[in-house]
Formats: structure tokens, C-alpha cells, sequence
């Protein structure tokens, strides 16, 4: 993951606006501007870690904006430290040598960013986990925090899932209002079919084996099972398979989606779905617990 990128700089750049953090009141008045300190982030709790990349890059963004800043500042981690690695409890993550107040300006934006992003890759971790040795994959969904959608789905890939659309121009897919508003699932694909652009594939979502029915036969390419039972997706999988065979050998992906749970993800990834999309990884994650504890240098 690029780091450096323009969309990614301007979500940490708005993060320490949010947190005026180059006004911080309390480190200025506290702290002599001269004293170094080294910072050491701590993982409290067993979780998949995401994000380490942030943490320069936050120190960065700060220089950026505060313009007084030249202080040398040095991040270091252990060599078996990265993406998609699993912490253990009291595990030291990073540790920051810097400026003492650019430090503690930077440090509740630098946990915050951590500690949600490993709160996602850890939900996703233990869906992938439950339905291991499955074809399935895990997908997540648009239901991000606004402003934090790249995050949240690099954190998703750190837990090892996949993303679904970045936004609505990243792919065709028709779902019930749109169905709706175009008079029918026949009409909504025949119009997508029409105006889409390029090669963008047609995915359309589908509440019943009779809309699905409608949906093979007026051409879609791609299917999303939408709240349907375990045992009415197993029916979708084999009807999608059998027009796979008619088609010879063009797959229809299938996708599930609506009320997936850890409890039951294993029951729909056993049903032969190619994808399992869950919208709770990015818009219910419980942040993994992190401290960061900081000591003169």
C-alpha cells in the first residue's frame, strides 16, 4: 500500500486538522520544546495488526503542516513486525524516537488510525478463519466510516478478505432500488446492458429464486443473494451452475450477502457461493485495544 499517496495523505492531514493537533495546548504549555522522548506502542490485546505504515507517515503530515518541525525522528520495529501479523498482548509494535511534544500531539491520531484498522483485520481474520477450506472468499462492502473508506479496506486486505467496490464507479451492480426505479429486474438489466462502460461486469442482487430466475434469463452477469436462507442460496449456487455448463464453462459468480454472522458464515461458504460479502467488518469493528507509553530519551 502506497503510504505516500494523495487520498491517503489528505485522510491523516484531515485527521490532525480534526485534533488541531499543531495547536496542542496542554504539550506546550507542559513540555520543553527541546526535550526528545521515545515512544513505544504497545499491543494490549491479541489482535492482526494494520496500519504500521501510518505512523511515519502521520510524523510526516505533522511536519508538513506545523512548517517549524526539523527535529530527526527515527521509527524502528522488529523485523517479524507487519501487516496482517498476529500480536500478542504487552508485544511492543513500534517505537518512535522524536520531538517529545510532536510526539504527543501525533499520539491519540497515530493510535486511533492503529487501533481501528487492527480492529478490522482482526473481524477479518476470523471470518476468513471460519470458512477455511471453503472456495469462498470474504468480501467487504461501502459501509465504512465516511472518509476512512481506503483505510478500512486496506485493513480488510491486512485481515486477509478482499474488496468489493471502492465506490459507485468501480463496477455495475443493480440492486433493489434500483430494480425499482427501472420498472423490473428485465428492464434494469437491459438498460445496464446498454449503458454500461467498457467491460464492466453486470451484477445484480436478487432476493428470491424467482428473481434469480428472471436474472439468468435477461442476462446477468454476476449474481448477489441478498438476505436468503442457507438452503435457498445452495439452490441459487446449483442453478447458477448448471447455466455455467450451458454457457460452456462461462461462470456466473455468486455472491451472499445480509445477515452473515460468525456463526453462520460457515453454513453460507458451504453452499458453493464464490463470495460472502459482510458490511459488520467495516461498519461494526471493535478497535483493538493499544497503548502507547512514552519516556524521555
Amino acid at each position: 500500500m502506497d503510504w505516500n499517496s494523495r487520498r491517503i495523505t489528505a485522510i491523516l492531514e484531515n485527521a490532525l486538522l480534526e485534533d488541531r493537533a499543531t495547536r496542542d495546548a496542554t504539550s506546550y504549555a507542559c513540555v520543553d520544546p527541546n526535550q526528545r522522548a521515545s515512544a513505544t506502542i504497545l499491543a494490549k490485546q491479541d489482535c492482526i495488526l494494520a496500519g504500521i505504515g501510518c505512523v511515519a507517515r502521520i510524523l510526516d503530515v505533522y511536519a508538513a503542516l506545523d512548517g517549524a518541525v526539523t527535529a530527526h525522528y527515527e521509527v524502528t520495529t522488529h523485523p517479524e513486525i507487519f501487516d496482517g501479523v498476529r500480536l500478542r498482548p504487552g508485544q511492543s509494535v513500534a517505537v518512535i524516537r522524536h520531538n517529545a511534544r510532536v510526539i504527543l500531539s501525533c499520539e491519540r491520531v497515530i493510535l486511533n488510525f492503529l487501533q481501528r484498522m487492527s480492529g478490522i483485520a482482526t473481524l477479518t481474520r476470523a471470518f476468513v478463519h471460519a470458512i477455511a477450506g471453503t472456495k469462498a472468499r470474504i468480501l467487504d462492502t461501502r459501509k465504512t466510516a465516511p472518509g476512512l473508506r481506503v483505510i478500512d479496506k486496506i485493513a480488510v486486505r491486512c485481515g486477509g478478505g478482499q474488496n468489493h467496490r471502492l465506490d459507485l464507479s468501480d463496477g455495475v451492480l443493480i440492486k433493489n432500488n434500483h430494480i425499482a426505479l427501472a420498472g423490473g429486474i428485465a428492464p434494469a438489466l437491459e438498460r445496464a446492458i446498454r449503458n454500461r462502460r467498457g467491460s464492466q461486469i453486470i451484477e445484480i442482487e436478487v432476493r428470491s429464486l424467482d428473481e434469480l430466475e428472471q436474472a439468468l434469463t435477461h442476462g446477468g452477469e454476476a449474481i448477489l443473494l441478498d438476505n436468503m436462507s442457507v438452503d435457498d442460496v445452495r439452490r441459487a449456487v446449483e442453478r447458477c451452475s448448471q447455466v455455467d455448463a450451458a454457457k460452456d464453462g462461462r461462470r456466473i459468480p455468486v455472491e451472499c450477502s445480509g445477515g452473515i454472522r460468525l456463526e453462520n458464515v460457515r453454513a453460507y461458504a458451504d453452499t458453493g457461493v464464490d463470495f460472502i460479502s459482510v458490511g459488520l467488518l467495516t461498519h461494526s469493528p471493535h478497535a483493538a485495544d493499544m497503548s502507547m507509553r512514552i519516556v524521555p530519551a
